[in-house]
């Protein structure tokens, strides 16, 4: 389950050190080149909610295989890619084929945890908030070593190996029953085709937001009725929104994914390429930078995943990323490596607290019979984060990831930790969630 769910978040941090290289190679400008990030955004905030509506339907097991064979299909790909397309093809391949890891352990650890009456194993669930999000940090770090090694085809060929584990794996240990009935297997095409077309015309417009693109915005907003409506009159919905709609704690929850993905993600690419742009850093220099960052981060969650109690840890995590998108303010063109190094230490208790949090409020506030796709829609606001912030350093950065846009960008970060931590504040109901419960 580990390995299937550290698919994702390494391969979208993975391609951060490689952008540079890949454009030299191809001379491939920034326009074509952000597809490499996008196109795998894309593909995750769409796949996740409906592959984890798959687990719930079709079992773990099934879906955690297909899904490896597309990492490695999508591995061979890149590795074999003759231009930059065939490249942001194989990243959309990736994108799909890397939803299944997170929904599946999900459902995994709810059936287990009945099974045995854990109904919280908070270790398992710790583990898995390292590998789906702590552990994004490392990317960078593995994708300098890779390059440095290897070369930028290496960070797609890394894939083929890990998909190869993940068959075996999965094959060898994931229980073959199925998750419902087969009489109750049903897949509600025309909603899933409704909300694909809302998120992608969201997406395609954030990912460059400009007034003659308001179009964009039309399609979402058209397709997202018609998707309402749909899932409202039909008895088996793809997500149910009357649910989601009476559940405020659980939407509170993936409001605040995309406020915590939003300030995690312009960090991990906006400062990650100002010190290649800016500081003048190499590709592996900067990724070792950002090594402190996983460390830290590990270390919170594994000294904190004991504890059921999330408002604690919402709290002191915001505070920490107001601190860091502080601290970007004074960051210049000659500061120290040590300097870079404490900046990226501290954003590792936002990355340790509030992901685990995040997580383990979504475990106790979701539908148990809905929890593979209640899990994939936190992703999709995760990446709605990650897209936005993807954007936002676009604007900022222009074509060179410059001191001043570092500064541009850290003050929209800036904002997006002050609504984060507002929303923390705000939700009483956080203080309940792994509370011990009151004697009679």
């Amino acid at each position: 389950m580990i390995l299937g769910s550290i698919l994702n978040p390494i391969n979208s941090s993975i391609i951060a050190v490689a952008l540079v290289p890949i454009a030299r190679a191809f001379g491939a400008p920034t326009s074509e080149t952000s597809w490499l990030v996008s196109g795998l955004y894309l593909a995750t905030a769409i796949g996740q909610p409906l592959t984890g509506r798959l687990v719930d339907q079709f079992g773990p097991r099934r879906l955690f295989l297909a899904g490896a064979v597309l990492t490695g299909i999508a591995g061979g790909i890149g590795l074999l890619a003759p231009s930059i397309w065939a490249l942001v093809a194989a990243r959309v391949v990736l994108g799909f084929g890397t939803c299944a890891g997170y929904p599946a352990a999900m459902t995994l650890i709810r059936t287990e945890g009945r099974r045995t009456g854990q109904e919280r194993p908070a270790a398992i669930l710790t583990v898995l908030s390292v590998a789906t999000q702590t552990i994004a940090v490392v990317g960078p770090t593995l994708g300098g070593l890779l390059i440095a090694v290897g070369g930028w085809r290496a960070t797609f060929a890394l894939n083929i190996p890990l998909a190869v584990a993940c068959l075996a794996l999965g094959w060898w240990v994931l229980p073959k029953a199925d998750a419902v009935p087969a009489g109750r297997r049903h897949l509600d095409l025309p909603g899933v085709l409704l909300f694909a077309a809302t998120l992608a015309a969201l997406l395609l417009f954030l990912l460059d937001p400009h007034v003659v693109r308001l179009w964009l915005l039309g399609i979402a907003v058209l397709a997202g009725a018609g998707f309402a409506v749909r899932e409202l009159r039909i008895p088996d919905p793809f997500i149910d929104v009357r649910v989601f709609a009476g559940n405020g704690p659980l939407l509170a929850t993936y409001a605040r994914a995309l406020f915590a993905a939003t300030v995690s993600y312009a960090f991990l690419y906006g400062f990650t390429q100002w010190m290649e742009d800016g500081r003048g850093l190499p590709a592996e220099v900067a990724g070792l930078v950002l090594l402190p960052t996983f460390a830290v981060g590990v270390l919170v969650s594994s000294t904190t995943g004991r504890r059921p109690e999330v408002w604690a840890k919402l709290v002191v995590g915001a505070i920490a990323q107001v601190a860091v998108c502080a601290a970007l303010l004074l960051l210049g063109g000659a500061s120290p490596i040590w300097l870079l190094v404490a900046v990226g230490a501290v954003l590792g208790l936002p990355q340790g607290l509030v992901n685990l949090a995040n997580q383990n409020a979504l475990y106790s506030q979701a539908d148990p019979e809905r929890l593979g796709a209640s899990a994939g829609l936190l992703r999709t606001f995760f990446y709605l984060g990650a897209i936005l912030s993807s954007s936002m350093s676009g604007l900022f950065f222009g074509r060179t990831a410059s001191t001043r846009g570092l500064h541009d960008l850290a003050w929209f970060m800036l904002a997006s930790a002050a609504v984060l931590l507002v929303l923390t504040l705000a939700d009483r109901s956080l203080r309940r969630v792994g509370a011990a419960p009151r004697p009679a």
